[in-house]
């Protein structure tokens, strides 16, 4: 069947045409939305490991006062919903339960290997256990969280405006060691997913150390300093050490 043209504006740049078929103005349109939730909402960045929710969060809360350093020492923990309050009104135009929902996992000891929240009251269980409601918890940044945060204000990242242009947010955060890897990552996008396995830090440092000084290191060499995940809660492997390296090829 003989496809109906659409008209439209060109595009700013265009070769002027102003014609185009129903089914590439469909895919030029569902392109633009997947990407949309592929970087603005599901995946994790490989830059920081966060997911823009994350991002928002942790920001947020540095911004609060809530990181560890300098000279105050521990910071006071807060309300959970005052936490997700500021995050909703300044940089994240979404649900609170999806904000609270990400806090409550990344104060989690059983779902990251490192969590980035310290969460003071019931954060969960990992029998299925649901986490009580914000107004129940308190929240401040884990000491770990400072690798992530601790160079914001070194011209490190680019800031970009906020949804609606009244503050400024990191487009991704300073991160001195990859975080994708020492907490691994779950998300599902339009067409795409990602399930990457958590990692021990004292390896995944050990191993930026050698791409650093080699940027020609070798697979196997590779797998030598990083030989395996490292489970928020711990496991036993069964396979052969060959087994496992055959698996990681």
């Amino acid at each position: 069947m003989e496809q109906t043209p659409l008209s439209f504006a060109p595009p700013p740049g265009g070769d002027g045409d102003s014609t185009v078929t129903l089914a590439h103005y469909a895919e030029r349109a569902y392109l633009e939305y997947a990407l949309s939730v592929v970087k603005g909402r599901a995946l994790p960045d490989v830059c920081d490991g966060a997911k823009p929710v994350q991002r928002r969060i942790l920001y947020a809360m540095q911004r609060m006062g809530l990181g560890y350093g300098g000279s105050g020492g521990a910071p006071k923990p807060v309300k959970s919903a005052r936490v997700v309050g500021d995050v909703l009104g300044k940089f994240h135009p979404h649900g609170d339960t999806a904000a609270y929902d990400a806090m409550v996992r990344m104060a989690q000891d059983f779902a990251l290997r490192y969590p980035l929240i310290d969460g003071q009251g019931n954060f969960g269980s990992r029998d299925g256990d649901g986490a009580a409601a914000m107004r129940y918890t308190e929240a401040r940044l884990a000491p770990i969280a400072r690798l992530l945060l601790d160079e914001l204000d070194e011209g490190t990242v680019d800031f970009v405006p906020n949804y609606d242009g009244s503050f400024e947010e990191p487009r991704l955060l300073p991160a001195r060691l990859p975080f994708v890897l020492l907490n691994g990552a779950s998300g599902i996008a339009v067409g795409l997913a990602t399930e990457i396995p958590s990692h021990n830090l004292r390896e995944v440092a050990a191993a930026a150390v050698a791409m650093i000084r080699n940027d020609k290191l070798s697979d196997d060499e590779l797998y030598g300093l990083m030989p395996g995940p490292d489970y928020p809660g711990g496991g036993q492997i069964i396979s052969s050490s060959a087994d496992a390296m055959t698996a990681a090829r």
